[in-house]
């Protein structure tokens, strides 16, 4: 029977970060890896922990050190795997779920951040501000009638996925903005999409009616590729897509043929299937397309409620309680057969 409680994380650049915040909790010892450490070393530590603090974001962390099956079973003392962010690209759930591992993310925690630069790139857009900024930087003789834009207020926002970030744009543009909030959302009722701000459709509807469409849903199986060609083509002339959630639920090629096209007027992007993209990628070369390098999340803030939320729940996890943003509670049973063989007490359900 083991007491002491182990957790390892690798080395990912952010500040503050999750080992910082355990290093403050002395009942946990922490291992701090590097991926380009020795390979022994890191196996060594790992599998003999209870937790690995993993990044969200798949091209952040090598196959090897994914959380999939092949690591689950070179880890038997493997509790919980906990994302850095709301996103768990780089976790295999149901494969976690299998071996009784329990998958804990920060849903909520830079939720205000990722929602204030969704709304900031809609308002740019319509407002055609990248286009003005960088004329007035390079040349003379413009006419301002050239960048005129449209107001944001009365027109129709569509919103796919109202979770914690989704609702908080709903908010946004609802009350502060005085536009119409559509959502479409399967895993929430008519009823809680109102409560949230918005009013349910479905995803078809959403695309025909709504000047702009941002994106707040998952990156899995159902939606890679959502929007493509064909969505493209179902959204009005002149539409703005708006991408902060994950890269892959828009198909790059076809957002960037929609531009050329004219068909779509403007883009933000946040998310791509490569991070960073290439700099010879179509829709770098776009004026109407603000890209940023997934930063819509990282702000000072948000980087401290991630890191101490996520301490917290690896800490409450190792003391036998359930944890608040839990993914896969069917992992619960098997999970607390194995924290009793571990650590001798069964956990609290």
């Amino acid at each position: 029977m083991r007491t002491n409680k182990t957790v390892f994380w690798f080395q990912d650049g952010k500040t503050p970060n999750v080992a910082d915040s355990l290093d403050k909790n002395k009942e946990i010892t922490l291992h701090r890896l590097t991926f380009d450490g020795p390979n022994a070393d890191n196996w060594g530590a790992m599998s003999a922990s209870h937790a690995y603090c993993i990044t969200s974001t798949r091209q952040e962390v090598p196959e090897e050190y994914q959380a999939k099956s092949p690591l689950l079973a070179r880890c038997p003392d493997l509790l919980v795997v906990s994302t850095s962010g709301a996103g768990y690209d780089t976790v295999d759930v149901p494969a976690c779920t299998a071996a009784g591992v329990l998958v804990v993310n920060q849903s909520g925690g830079n939720a205000d951040a990722v929602a204030e630069h969704a709304v900031g790139m809609m308002l740019s857009l319509t407002k055609n501000i990248p286009q003005t900024d960088r004329s007035l930087r390079t040349e003379r003789g413009i006419k301002r009638e050239l960048f005129k834009g449209w107001n944001a207020k009365g027109r129709t926002v569509g919103i796919v996925g109202l979770g914690e970030v989704g609702s908080r744009v709903a908010r946004i543009c609802g009350l502060g903005l005085q536009m119409k909030v559509i959502a479409c959302d399967p895993y929430l009722t008519a009823e809680q999409c109102q409560a949230r701000g918005a009013t349910k459709v479905d995803l078809p509807t959403l695309l025909k009616e709504a000047r702009f469409i941002t994106l707040h849903c998952p990156y899995d199986k159902d939606t890679r590729n959502m929007i493509d060609s064909r969505a493209l083509a179902a959204m009005q002339p002149g539409a703005i897509v708006i991408t902060t959630a994950r890269g892959g639920i828009v198909n790059e090629e076809d957002l960037a043929a929609a531009l050329i096209s004219g068909h779509i007027s403007g883009a933000g992007v946040d998310v791509w299937n490569d991070e960073p993209p290439p700099l010879t990628h179509p829709l770098l070369t776009m004026k109407n397309v603000i890209a940023t390098n997934h930063t819509a999340g990282v702000t000072h803030d948000s980087r401290n409620n991630m890191a101490n939320w996520n301490a917290d729940q690896i800490a409450q996890i190792l003391r036998g309680e359930r944890p608040p943003r839990l993914i896969n509670p069917d992992a619960w049973d098997g999970f607390a057969k194995r924290f009793e063989r571990i650590f001798g007490f069964r956990p609290k359900s």
